[in-house]
């Protein structure tokens, strides 16, 4: 079963547990299953199941309606028919309801009482069905947006797709009229080559990203929704083996050591000449796997931490600085082999391979939070913070006035401020992030110290450009 259908799933599931509240549960089912078939072969789902809960319920009122109505009709004796209506919300029902009560059999002996309940209920159908006329139910077309929602197209990080493809998210935006249609690229093409004229807004996973967007198009505004430090995901045997070396320092938290790591590239270490790794035995360098420098925002982060450590701990300013790290940092990147365009790729093989083709991937501390709340982190698997990291700011922006849109509800949507922290972000409010990490036992750094501050964004562009020679 598909992502997009297992999340389709579990957003019905939730939808039928709140209708069983008011409804009896055998009637819900089969209105539910009824509803589901009206949108069987669509290819756009986000508002499916929004849109089954809106019929549903439809439904199940007119029910209501129609037997409370009969009950009325059959204690008045008025001989009333049955009438099948929909388009309503139950609140009809429930004062039908109370007007029949325990009274039935005061509608017997009083038929001018018996003549107002049958009139309350010629009148309320008649609403009701007036209410039906006025809003029939049409068929969606398939890729069509919800009536009165505007559709917002946008280009992401990768690593936010789950956020904007989360049926909460979804209904979220979709209260503010706002449908988002996203496309995933890696954070550098965005910024570099990807035709950003047919998108309402570009959200790439970095501020300097941003920047030269904002640059080009000449742009002075955006939004900074949310952040996540950058981090490494690795395995217990691997974790021992580092501790060994003197690169992990192990506490309630992970921390990895640039500087100790850098020693044993440059000194071309490989995993099999380890002192007493009987665990790791492979003959290859040993290498955090990233993804392409060239098209991705994680690994241009890499580089500029690993080129602050390789500058004496400074950020690297000026052209004799630059060549002075492009020896090592390139080393960090050309000896990996093939690389991918975005952080999914990795990470997604750090999730399903183990730890022999990726013993260390370089990721979004949010990919590991995402991954544990969903239940896809197993024992063994660790989280290490690199000393030092960068904060890397998730920065929106707008390329029309719908982006700007988009920009402002996910700044100050509560809503979708605590999804994002359920996505393993950090949001303005650090309350929201600790209570996720606590209450799925992610063992995180509650506060993230060692940050340092990235290049200039031209800087990081010489940087990116001579470790791509490199490759050539």
């Amino acid at each position: 079963m598909g992502v997009v259908t297992v999340r389709e799933e579990q957003a019905i599931q939730r939808l039928t547990d709140r209708l069983v509240d008011d409804y009896p549960t055998e009637q819900v089912e089969t209105v539910v299953a009824t509803a589901r078939q009206r949108f069987a072969g669509h290819p756009v789902r986000e508002f499916v199941p929004i849109l089954i809960e809106r019929i549903a319920r439809r439904e199940l009122a007119a029910a209501s309606v129609v037997e409370g109505g009969s009950d009325i009709a059959s204690a008045a004796g008025t001989g009333a028919k049955s009438i099948a209506v929909r388009g309503n919300t139950g609140t009809q029902a429930n004062a039908i309801r109370r007007i029949v009560g325990s009274g039935a059999g005061k509608l017997v002996a009083d038929k001018r009482l018996m003549a107002l309940a049958a009139a309350v209920v010629v009148l309320v159908l008649a609403l009701v069905v007036g209410f039906a006329v006025r809003q029939p139910d049409q068929p969606i077309a398939a890729g069509a947006a919800a009536p009165g929602v505007t559709t917002v197209r946008g280009v992401v990080g990768s690593e936010k797709m789950a956020f904007f493809e989360d049926p909460r998210v979804v209904e979220a935006l979709a209260r503010n009229g706002v449908k988002a249609a996203v496309d995933p690229a890696g954070s550098r093409q965005i910024a570099t080559s990807i035709d950003l004229g047919k998108y309402d807004f570009a959200f790439p996973s970095s501020a300097p990203a941003a920047e030269r967007i904002q640059r080009a198009r000449n742009i002075s505004t955006k939004y900074t929704p949310f952040s996540s430090p950058m981090a490494i995901a690795t395995f217990q045997p691997i974790a021992d083996l580092l501790t060994a070396a003197g690169v992990l320092r192990p506490g309630p938290v992970s921390t990895f050591d640039i500087a100790r790591y850098l020693e044993l590239v440059r000194n071309d270490v490989e995993w099999d000449k380890l002192p007493g790794n009987t665990v790791y035995p492979v003959h290859k360098n040993i290498l955090v796997s990233t993804t392409d420098p060239r098209t991705s925002n994680s690994a241009a982060m890499y580089l500029a931490i690993a080129s602050h450590v390789a500058n004496d701990n400074t950020i690297v300013q000026g052209p004799a600085a630059e060549q002075s790290v492009l020896p090592t940092v390139s080393r960090l990147f050309v000896r990996q082999g093939y690389t991918e365009n975005s952080t999914e790729g990795p990470f997604r093989e750090y999730l399903s391979a183990g730890m022999g083709p990726t013993p260390m991937v370089w990721i979004y501390e949010s990919q590991f939070v995402e991954a544990t709340v969903r239940g896809q982190i197993t024992p063994g698997m660790v989280l290490a913070y690199p000393s030092p990291t960068v904060l890397s700011q998730h920065t929106l922006v707008p390329l029309t006035a719908s982006g700007d849109r988009i920009g402002r509800l996910l700044v100050t949507d509560p809503d979708l401020q605590r999804l994002a922290a359920e996505h393993g972000f950090r949001t303005s409010d650090p309350t929201q992030f600790a209570k996720v990490t606590a209450d799925n036992h992610v063992p995180v750094a509650t506060d993230v110290i060692d940050v340092i501050d990235t290049p200039t964004n031209d800087t990081l562009e010489h940087l990116l450009d001579g470790v791509t020679k490199t490759y050539n």
